[in-house]
């Protein structure tokens, strides 16, 4: 396990965990309600946006009956972890976002199980984790890791990979990126851009000896498990190319590599 304590920056997390799932107005479901702002988001044009977001104003949020309201009261250890791992990002991206006389605006983090109310409609679990444009928040369902290692990626460095790579969207979003996506072609753009901005990420805490030697593999792991080829023949048993949005595993390994291994913005962009 990666020796987090030499980080001392704490990011902003909110957790939902004894919460969910969220019930949308109307009868529309949390996945539905996404995919009609994700279609709308990448052009196609199918629905009226002002209409969902109408409906968004409905979502009620009960609490969890998996879980008890106690069971996450206090800051639990993965909370940590996560605000951890956000406050590190935070602190690379303020840095850089500085030197363009810019500024960063830190995102929050929500932590929650099964489901949770968002900007967005609803953040699902069954979507993973996510950055949402609509209320600048991340999502994150920590279940989700138990997929991840299904994919053949496990360890807290892999978990670590996957905020820097939500915060890479944030990023993409503040420098005016998402504005330009409408193909699948962009999509995997953005998608490989934030993995080279998590790799960044990697080498900006790299010197300060929170991984241990070798440890940095649960990360490249992560980056190729997420891949859409690899993700298609794992649960579906064919590969089709033409419906990725994500890129191969090879392209999201060499994107994080190329951050990782250079510490150059220039690389990324």
């Amino acid at each position: 396990m990666a020796d987090w304590t030499k980080i001392l920056s704490r990011g902003k997390v909110e957790d939902r965990r004894s919460f969910g799932p969220a019930t949308i107005g109307g009868g529309l479901g949390i996945i539905g309600l996404v995919l009609v702002l994700l279609f709308n988001y990448l052009g196609t044009g199918q629905v009226n946006v002002d209409d969902v977001l109408n409906q968004i104003q409905q979502v009620q949020v009960q609490p969890n009956q998996a879980y008890n309201q106690g069971d996450f009261e206090g800051v639990d250890s993965y909370e940590i972890f996560a605000s951890t791992v956000l406050g590190s990002a935070n602190d690379m991206w303020q840095q850089v976002f500085a030197q363009k006389n810019m500024t960063y605006e830190a995102p929050e983090l929500i932590l929650f199980r099964g489901a949770t109310a968002s900007g967005c409609g609803g953040a699902d679990s069954r979507v993973g984790p996510h950055y949402c444009p609509l209320d600048h928040n991340i999502y994150l369902d920590e279940t989700f890791f138990d997929e991840l290692k299904k994919l053949g990626a496990e360890g807290d460095v892999a978990q670590a990979y996957v905020i820097a790579h939500e915060v890479g969207h944030t990023v993409q979003d503040q420098l005016g990126f998402l504005d330009a996506e409408k193909t699948s072609s962009d999509s995997i753009a953005i998608e490989l851009q934030a993995d080279c901005f998590a790799g960044l990420w990697a080498y900006s805490i790299r010197d300060l000896g929170v991984f241990a030697p070798g440890e940095i593999k649960e990360a490249l792991n992560a980056a190729a498990a997420v891949g859409d080829d690899r993700i298609q023949a794992t649960y579906t048993g064919r590969v089709s190319p033409e419906t990725w949005t994500h890129g191969s595993s090879e392209a999201r390994l060499n994107a994080f590599t190329k951050g990782f291994e250079t510490g150059a913005l220039a690389v990324c962009m």
